[in-house]
């Protein structure tokens, strides 16, 4: 239906013609989910979208329904520098903002389950890869005198009852990462904030064995989340803090996720 005819309480995406008209973002974790719905909202807005991900088939799918060019793919993992250095390559030379999306859940394990494996994979794509590519692109944001940076953080960057151990301390270390680099380039016109989503969903698969002793110390608070949001829901807050909507807004850890915070 219309979004003038949308029936009361119904939430209906608004797509800004010309919001993003001449800029050039990087969205990670663009294959899917809220990545995925963060890139698509970019492109319709009038936004080059250097589409990022793991997975090929799904990019290619992604691009294809951007048959102007509207959408650039670029198969890389964050945390390997060659790859950064592909992704940074393929916007020629302007960038315009970044939105680092791209992520992984833990097992819920608590610190002393917590396996090498894991810990080192979910601190090593949810922090250490969005912190490269920050560091890629600042030198030319700082060169233009203006950029925006959104990170995406968790709910579980604001308690530690939300998930396992590596995911929390992840998150907490993407609120930390968002407010120094807020305070460092400011003054060179740079915006750096993050969103927290709440309960998504998205898709993205747990890993095939969850820790017992996590899952039962935690599905009592994750019963509290107040409703599952959509990617698109969470689109909407990405590219309002992207935007020049955001433009007074630095620092800020936005808590996109229904009043789960405040439960």
């Amino acid at each position: 239906m219309p979004a003038e005819e949308s029936a009361p309480g119904v939430w209906t995406e608004r797509v800004t013609p010309g919001r993003f008209d001449g800029r050039t973002v990087i969205v990670t974790g663009a294959a899917a989910g809220i990545g995925r719905a963060t890139a698509s909202r970019i492109a319709r807005e009038g936004g080059r979208v250097i589409a990022v991900d793991v997975s090929a088939e799904r990019l290619e799918d992604f691009a294809a329904s951007f048959p102007d060019g509207a959408i650039a793919t670029v198969v890389g993992d964050i945390t390997q520098q060659d790859d950064i250095d592909r992704i940074v390559d393929a916007a020629d030379g302007r960038i315009d903002a970044l939105a680092n999306v791209a992520g992984v859940n833990d097992d819920f394990s608590p610190v002393h389950e917590t396996s090498d494996e894991i810990w080192e994979r979910v601190i090593g794509i949810n922090l250490t890869g969005g912190f490269k590519l920050s560091r890629a692109v600042l030198p030319l944001m700082m060169a233009a005198g203006a950029g925006s940076i959104v990170n995406v953080a968790s709910e579980a960057a604001l308690r530690g009852n939300s998930s396992g151990t590596a995911y929390t301390v992840s998150k907490h270390g993407v609120v930390g990462l968002t407010r120094s680099a807020a305070f460092m380039y400011g003054p060179h016109g740079i915006r750096v904030n993050a969103v927290a989503p709440g309960g998504v969903a998205t898709g993205i698969p747990m890993p095939a064995h969850v820790s017992r002793t996590g899952s039962a110390r935690l599905t009592p608070f994750q019963q509290a989340i107040p409703s599952l949001a959509t990617a698109e829901h969470l689109a909407a807050s990405i590219t309002f803090l992207l935007s020049d909507d955001g433009i007074n807004i630095n620092g800020a850890v936005l808590p996109s996720d229904g009043g789960w915070s405040v439960q």
